[in-house]
């Protein structure tokens, strides 16, 4: 039954009855709705009762109208239990921990990636020296999009906003001196066809430096989304394939790297790309419903595969609604685990996740502007409570940062853990008359986003047919018109521009040399590895792909032997054949 019902359809099947045990006094609440229709009538000026909602114009905004004020009325439904309860228990609107950052401060997980690996290397020694907890590797445009460095297509990109990896060896490199069983570290790998080649790169240095994998702790991306929604490259594998694959990798990772979040189910690049905060969590929702839907198919236990679940969120302007997002979301994320996919353990409940303030939110004009931007995305990112945390660098809309602006957005997250008290108490904003109603309404337009993709027929089917695309289609260059013509304002662009000539800032320069050195790197791997080994991992991959078993074995196998990146995306276009997106007039 519960499949051929959409997620809408089973929460209300089982939303406790009426009437709620409710928060609030009828009779007070009576006589303060007298108390607030006559400070409307006598004491609020005429333009304000006619104007009593606001839709905020922010950058990224879903515009959902505000009152003026906010009272228990706005809350009158509300019941503690059911909609808030504590912390550490459901339905986890508080916090998936009972003394959230008193017991664990978030991860500060800083993106470093760019250049050479040796580079990235340094960096990344830097930022762990200096207090980050985790790490974030980012990888060059070619490496995103699975081409080798001596591809025609990486021309002028290799090393470029990110580090390039070939093979192993350049995985080596990147965590060279770094224990890789002793800190948390976050892979971006993006997509599924590339997570099931990079991770194995990642997997297979382990495996020499004699790690076992059960020790290892981190994250890789895997997200269907990002390869098929989202993408920014040229060839695409078609998404029943692709979903495949994201899937494959979720099997053989959460039964051989037991402590590693399988995928982050990607809100934010969707988010940059140009839509809401509504559709960012209900297109990760859906796809997180969908690939559980199949794990369970495939036979696995719903407590088995939904700890290691994750969640990857945009945090932008609208400040309270980013808050009331991240709390609605949790909320909603235990609702559909309990009684959609019937899940027992608590920690398959959790609605887990790493958020990065808005890239898209940063601008060239007065970039110093930036870093007051990211500081309010970070507060409500924690008021939110988030599990780990990246801040965008005031230098972003330029370049990849430099190891001053890299050190500022690692201070700033430093300064909010250690020195506003603001972690001293779990969800300090609970309780707010706005927050919660605002928290209910964001709740409800997300699930109503999730009914609609299902009732087109799912995820997958909704990538398939344009339907996806169709609704983020248009919001970015929307959203640029009414920046243009002033209706959102960005201080020092068009609100408050000042003729004043700034000091330049200090932009990254990238070392113009590096490219023609990783061609040479990678020409000698091809020259000094065993090839006949190569062709034959290669050619079992392409069976593997063919036949529908799990490719992820070999893909591991191909890491172990050197296959580059690009040999082995090269066997799966010719395993899949490439997707042409359907063209939306």
């Amino acid at each position: 039954m519960a499949e051929k019902k959409t997620t809408k359809q089973i929460l209300a099947q089982v939303a406790s009855p009426s009437p709620k045990t409710q928060l609030y006094n009828p009779i007070a609440l009576e006589k303060l709705k007298e108390r607030l229709e006559k400070w409307r009538n006598l004491t609020l000026a005429e333009s304000d009762r006619f104007r009593w909602h606001k839709s905020p114009s922010t950058i990224l905004g879903s515009g959902i109208p505000r009152e003026l004020l906010y009272t228990p009325l706005s809350v009158s439904n509300l019941e503690y239990e059911e909609d808030l309860g504590l912390s550490g228990e459901p339905p986890f609107t508080r916090g998936i921990h009972p003394n959230m950052y008193r017991g664990k401060k978030f991860t500060i997980r800083q993106l470093t990636g760019f250049g050479s690996p040796e580079e990235t290397n340094e960096r990344m020694k830097f930022m762990l020296s200096h207090g980050a907890t985790g790490l974030n590797i980012l990888f060059d445009i070619p490496t995103i999009q699975m081409y080798d460095s001596d591809d025609p297509l990486a021309e002028g990109q290799v090393g470029m906003s990110g580090v390039c990896v070939d093979s192993v060896e350049d995985m080596a490199l990147i965590f060279k001196d770094i224990p890789l069983d002793e800190v948390t570290v976050s892979i971006v790998t993006h997509y599924p066809s590339n997570t099931a080649i990079l991770f194995p790169m990642f997997l297979v240095l382990a495996e020499e430096r004699g790690i076992p994998w059960d020790r290892l702790r981190g994250s890789v991306q895997n997200d269907i989304t990002l390869e098929e929604l989202v993408r920014s490259g040229s060839e695409y594998i078609p998404p029943r394939d692709c979903f495949r694959l994201q899937c494959d990798n979720i099997e053989f990772i959460r039964t051989n790297v037991p402590k590693w979040n399988f995928i982050t189910l990607n809100g934010y690049n969707l988010r940059e790309f140009g839509t809401s905060a509504i559709t960012e969590t209900a297109i990760a929702i859906a796809n997180a419903i969908e690939t559980l839907t199949e794990m369970t198919r495939r036979g696995h236990d719903i407590d088995m595969i939904a700890p290691r679940l994750a969640f990857f969120w945009s945090v932008g302007n609208d400040f309270f609604e980013e808050i009331a997002r991240l709390r609605a979301v949790r909320r909603l994320w235990y609702k559909i685990m309990k009684y959609r996919f019937g899940a027992k353990n608590p920690r398959s409940m959790w609605m887990r996740c790493h958020v990065q303030t808005s890239g898209v939110s940063l601008f060239q004009q007065e970039p110093l502007n930036n870093i007051i931007r990211s500081a309010y995305h970070a507060l409500a990112a924690v008021l939110g409570g988030t599990q780990s945390l990246h801040v965008d660098s005031y230098d972003e809309a330029y370049s990849v940062p430099t190891e001053q602006a890299a050190l500022l957005s690692l201070r700033t997250q430093q300064i909010i853990q250690e020195e506003t008290a603001i972690t001293d108490v779990v969800d300090p904003l609970g309780g707010s008359f706005y927050v919660e109603a605002l928290t209910a309404e964001v709740e409800k337009r997300i699930l109503d986003e999730v009914d609609d993709i299902e009732q087109d027929g799912g995820y997958v089917t909704a990538l398939e047919d344009g339907h996806l695309y169709k609704r983020i289609t248009g919001y970015f260059t929307n959203q640029q018109r009414r920046i243009e013509e002033g209706d959102i304002k960005v201080v020092g662009v068009n609100a408050f521009p000042s003729e004043a000539q700034l000091p330049p800032i200090d932009v990254f320069r990238y070392d113009q040399t590096f490219e023609k050195r990783q061609k040479a790197r990678l020409e000698k791997l091809k020259m000094t590895r065993d090839n006949s080994k190569v062709e034959s991992a290669l050619s079992a991959l392409l069976e593997a792909c063919r036949s529908g078993e799990n490719i992820f074995p070999y893909t591991l196998q191909c890491a172990r032997v050197r296959c580059t990146e690009g040999e082995m995306f090269g066997v799966f276009k010719k395993a899949f054949g490439l997707w042409k997106p359907p063209v939306l007039w």
